[in-house]
């Protein structure tokens, strides 16, 4: 015969109480932990506000007809406020802006400059790139993409 257990009401509702705490904490931790794998890596976005800056220095000098800069500028302390993905052509896009900081070499001010950048993510899902618009027809924006993360593989 087994011995029984005889916990008092109160004692009970205190386990169950416990147990749909560490529920709620483990699904919230599955939750975040899922949402965090369509991010890309903060070193990425690092590149890419990078590549960004370049682009565009590169665009201005063409304007006006000046040979263009080859410095590459240093980013950091990059605050990502906003994340959405959104379509891409026929690919899925993901939209990310917010804060960052960066500096040319060899310069003393450091430019606190908000950010808006446009990522795709690599069909096997192992690459990003970086995407800016670059017009379009029939209502449909075209893309031009550059990879990102070629230096570390």
């Amino acid at each position: 015969m087994l011995p029984q257990l005889s916990l008092p009401v109160s004692a009970f509702k205190r386990v169950v109480r416990r147990l749909l705490q560490v529920l709620c904490v483990l699904s919230i931790v599955v939750s975040l932990t899922a949402c965090n794998g369509s991010q890309p890596p903060r070193a990425l976005l690092n590149e890419a506000l990078a590549l960004q800056i370049q682009l565009t220095q590169s665009a201005i000098a063409s304007s006006l007809d000046l040979s263009p800069m080859p410095i590459a500028p240093s980013v950091s302390r990059v605050r990502v406020e906003d994340q959405e993905s959104f379509a891409l052509g026929d690919e899925q896009g993901l939209r990310i802006s917010g804060r960052f900081d960066w500096q040319l070499p060899g310069d003393r001010v450091q430019v606190d400059s908000p950010f808006e950048l446009f990522l795709q993510r690599g069909s096997r899902r192992q690459s990003w790139r970086l995407a800016r618009p670059k017009g379009g027809s029939d209502n449909r924006q075209a893309w031009l993409t550059y990879p990102l993360g070629l230096d570390k593989a």
